[in-house]
Order: C-alpha cells, then sequence, then structure tokens
C-alpha cells in the first residue's frame, strides 16, 4: 500500500468521524445548550480522553513543542477553525456548514503549492477555481440571497485548512495524542470565548445534552487522530481532496436526522466543489 493510499484512507475516516460529530454536535445545541457550553464540554471530554491515550502511549501530554513557532501558529489557525466551525454549526444548517467547509482541500491545495513547495499543474488549478466557483453558489454573494451566518463557515474553514497545513509542518517527534491535547485545549478555549459573549449567565447542559456531547467527544477524537495520521502520510495535495467524504455524510445526516432540504443551488456548489477534488485526484493518479 503506497503512502499516498494509507493517507486517503485515514482521510476518509477522519471526515466520516468527523461528520457524525458535527451531528452530535448540532443535535446538542438544538436541545436547548448554548454553542459556548457546549464547545466547552466537547473540548474538556475530548482533552481528558487524549490525556488518557498519551498516558496509554507513554508519552506525556504536556511538551515544551507546544510553545514552539510552529505549533504555536497551528493553534492559532485551531482557534480560529474551532470557534467559528461551532458558531456555524449552531446557527447554520448542518448541510450548508459542511459544504462550505468542502473548499478546505481547495485552501489546503493552495498553501501545499504555495507554502510547501508541491508542484501542482495548471489543470489542477483550474479545479481550484472550478471548486472556489462552488462555493460561490452556495454562499451567493448577492444581497438578496447572502447569508450573513455563511461567514462564520467560511472562517472556520480557512482555520481549518491552515490548521491542516501546519499539522504536516509540525515536528514528528510530536506524537498525535499530545497533537490531540493540544488540539482539544484550543477548542475548550474557543467554547470560553463564545461563552464570554452569549447574554445570560452559562446552564449546564440537560442530561441528554451531555450524553450527545459525549457522543461528539468520541468520534471528534477519532476524526482528529485519523486526521493528523493522514496530513502526515503522502503527498498533502493527493490526500487533501478525500476531505470531500464529510459532505457526502453531512447530507445525509442532515437530511435524516434534521429533515434539511438543500436547494438545487447548494447540491449544484457542492458538486461543483467535490467534482474538483476528484478531478485533481485523477490528474495525480494519471500522473504517476
Amino acid at each position: 500500500m503506497t503512502d499516498n493510499l494509507r493517507g486517503a484512507l485515514f482521510m476518509i475516516l477522519a471526515m466520516v468521524g468527523f461528520g457524525v460529530e458535527d451531528a452530535f454536535f448540532k443535535a446538542a445545541t438544538a436541545q436547548g445548550t448554548s454553542a459556548g457550553m457546549a464547545t466547552v464540554q466537547f473540548g474538556l471530554t475530548a482533552m481528558v480522553l487524549y490525556a488518557l491515550y498519551a498516558r496509554q502511549q507513554g508519552v506525556p501530554v504536556w511538551t515544551s513543542e507546544y510553545l514552539k513557532k510552529r505549533l504555536l501558529i497551528r493553534t492559532a489557525f485551531e482557534i480560529v477553525g474551532r470557534l467559528f466551525f461551532a458558531l456555524s454549526l449552531a446557527y447554520t444548517p448542518l448541510s450548508t456548514t459542511s459544504a462550505i467547509l468542502q473548499a478546505a482541500p481547495l485552501v489546503v491545495m493552495l498553501g501545499a503549492g504555495l507554502i510547501l513547495g508541491e508542484k501542482i499543474g495548471p489543470r489542477r488549478w483550474a479545479a481550484m477555481a472550478v471548486g472556489f466557483a462552488g462555493v460561490l453558489l452556495i454562499i451567493r454573494p448577492t444581497p438578496d440571497a447572502f447569508q450573513p451566518n455563511a461567514i462564520l463557515a467560511i472562517l472556520g474553514m480557512i482555520g481549518f485548512a491552515g490548521r491542516d497545513l501546519a499539522t504536516r509542518t509540525a515536528p514528528m517527534h510530536v506524537h498525535a495524542a499530545q497533537l490531540g491535547v493540544l488540539g482539544f485545549a484550543v477548542v475548550t478555549c474557543a467554547g470560553m470565548v463564545i461563552l464570554g459573549f452569549e447574554p445570560g449567565a452559562p446552564s449546564l447542559p440537560s442530561a441528554t445534552s451531555a450524553a450527545l456531547l459525549c457522543g461528539t467527544a468520541l468520534s471528534g477524537v477519532l476524526g482528529y487522530t485519523a486526521m493528523t495520521w493522514a496530513m502526515r502520510t503522502g503527498e498533502v495535495s493527493v490526500v487533501a481532496p478525500f476531505r470531500y467524504a464529510r459532505l457526502l455524510v453531512a447530507l445525509v445526516l442532515a437530511y435524516t436526522l434534521f429533515n434539511e432540504r438543500p436547494d438545487v443551488l447548494t447540491l449544484a456548489g457542492a458538486a461543483l466543489i467535490v467534482g474538483s477534488g476528484t478531478y485533481s485526484l485523477i490528474r495525480d493518479g494519471r500522473r504517476r
């Protein structure tokens, strides 16, 4: 099995985990739990799970690498991604949020070419432009059709794309469990920031919401671990397009659990985004 194939399989597993995580989180906020409190419980629970995993692997929970430049950059992008994506999940339809997030592989591919120095041909740059057109179809930046809440998903997508690129440059001796502890500590901090801007006194989640948020944490740990392995395996520009699997999971869950019915333009935009990423993958296979 090649590194690219192994990385692609890890990425698909990560996207299934993240898709289920998104559904659990949205269901918890639909029960009345605020976005801030839900994010805090999610982050704390997942951080504890990763700390236990780190101890089981025999690696320290804390490392001085957290304070070095590469991981500080990764942490900054993670804060942006988690903060705005949590708000988007709470206030924007799951199908719309997930569709906009599918532009992340295009941004990652752009970064792989400009920052990491990976060679990307003109046809894949054209595919990137088609994917961007798909994003525009979804957010519809016109005075009549534009949804202001879509900005939350766009900012979250940019944060996650930057995090993925920074994961590639993170020191290899930093264990995946340590990256998980750091990542979900950031999630907890993002939740506290959201709490600070929410009206009224914070209230604890109900029993149902707490159970849903435990499911969020478990699936989030699965997705985060697989994503870290994926971004450390194979070429970024080849592995990244497999993030589109998340859109398929999200559309199915949005339809079955939340009774969401994406309109024609949203589906068309999603098709352009997924098609552009698939084309990039096919081009890589032919080149090889």
